[in-house]
C-alpha cells in the first residue's frame, strides 16, 4: 500500500470519527455530564495524551519566546472557545444542523485570510458565502422534527460562534505551521488551551454522577477523547503531510454524511427535504469560495 493510499485512509477514517463524535456527544451530554465536563475530559485526556507522543518520540520540546502570544491566541480560539461552543451548541440542536453548519469553516475562512493575510475576494467566493449563509440561515430557522433538539435557534447560533472561532484559528495557527512540527503546534495549542478549560470546568467535573456511567457511556467519553480527537487530529495531521491540505481539507465534506447516517439510526433523527435543500446551498457555498480554475497555456 503507497503512502497516498494510506494518507487518503488515515483522513477518511479522521472525518469518520469526526461524523461519529456528533452522535457520541449526544447520547451523553447532557443525560450524564454537561457540556463544561466533557470539555475537562476531551482537552485534558487530549493534552495527556499528546505528551506520552511526546515521550514516546522526542522533539524540541518549548516555544521561542516571540511565539508565545500566537500560541495563546491559537489556544484560546481553537480549543478553549472552540470546544466550549461546539460542545454546548451541540447539546442543544441537532447532529444533522449541527455536521451541516461545520461547513460553514471554510467559507469563513475565505474572508478572515482576506481580512488578516490580504488574501483576493473574487465575485464567485462573494457568491458562495451568500449561499453558505442562505443554507445556515434556513436550517436555523427550521423546527426540528426528531425532536432531538431542546433549543435548536441558540444551539445553532452557538455552533456559528465555533465555526468562527476555529476559522480565525485555522487561520492564525498557518505560520506557526511553518516554524514547527503539527505535532507540536498541536501538542502546545492543547496544553495551553487546558490551562484556561480547567478553571472554567472543575467544578462540573467535580460533580458529575461518575457512578452511574454505564459501559456505553464510557465508551462514548473514551471514544470523543481518544478516537474524535487525538487520533484524529494525528491522522489529519498525516494527511496534511503526504497528500497537502487541500485534499485534506476536502474530505470535511464527508462529515455531515457520516453524522446524517449515524444519528438517523441511533438517535432517531430525520432527514427531510429542508435539510437537504439547506445542505446543497452549505456545499454550493463551500465549492464556490475554494473553486480555482484551471491555468490555460
Amino acid at each position: 500500500m503507497s503512502d497516498k493510499v494510506k494518507a487518503h485512509l488515515a483522513v477518511l477514517f479522521a472525518n469518520i470519527f469526526f461524523g461519529i463524535n456528533y452522535i457520541s456527544i449526544k447520547l451523553i451530554v447532557p443525560s450524564k455530564l454537561s457540556p463544561p465536563a466533557l470539555n475537562m475530559c476531551r482537552v485534558v485526556g487530549s493534552s495527556l495524551f499528546f505528551w506520552i507522543l511526546y515521550l514516546l518520540k522526542p522533539s524540541k520540546p518549548g516555544i521561542l519566546k516571540k511565539d508565545i502570544p500566537r500560541f495563546v491566541t491559537c489556544a484560546v480560539l481553537g480549543v478553549f472557545l472552540n470546544q466550549s461552543l461546539f460542545v454546548k451548541g451541540l447539546s442543544l440542536t441537532s447532529s444533522i444542523h449541527a455536521s451541516l453548519l461545520s461547513l460553514v469553516t471554510p467559507i469563513l475562512i475565505i474572508f478572515i485570510a482576506a481580512w488578516l493575510l490580504k488574501e483576493r475576494i473574487t465575485l464567485l467566493k462573494i457568491a458562495g458565502v451568500a449561499a453558505g449563509i442562505a443554507g445556515a440561515v434556513i436550517l436555523i430557522v427550521m423546527k426540528d422534527m426528531s425532536h432531538t433538539a431542546t433549543n435548536i435557534v441558540l444551539g445553532d447560533v452557538l455552533v456559528i460562534l465555533n465555526a468562527i472561532a476555529y476559522a480565525f484559528y485555522l487561520v492564525l495557527v498557518r505560520p506557526l505551521m511553518q516554524v514547527y512540527s503539527p505535532v507540536h503546534v498541536i501538542r502546545w495549542v492543547f496544553t495551553i488551551g487546558m490551562i484556561f478549560m480547567v478553571p472554567f470546568c472543575w467544578h462540573d467535573f467535580t460533580t458529575t454522577q461518575w457512578q452511574h456511567f454505564t459501559t456505553a457511556n464510557w465508551f462514548c467519553l473514551f471514544f470523543v477523547v481518544s478516537g474524535a480527537t487525538f487520533f484524529a487530529y494525528l491522522f489529519n495531521i498525516y494527511g496534511i503531510a503526504v497528500i497537502g491540505a487541500s485534499a485534506t481539507g476536502a474530505y470535511i465534506y464527508t462529515q455531515p454524511v457520516f453524522a446524517a447516517l449515524i444519528a438517523i439510526a441511533f438517535t432517531g433523527e430525520t432527514y427531510d427535504w429542508i435539510k437537504l435543500f439547506a445542505a446543497v446551498l452549505i456545499f454550493s457555498g463551500v465549492y464556490m469560495v475554494n473553486y480555482k480554475p484551471a491555468l490555460t497555456q
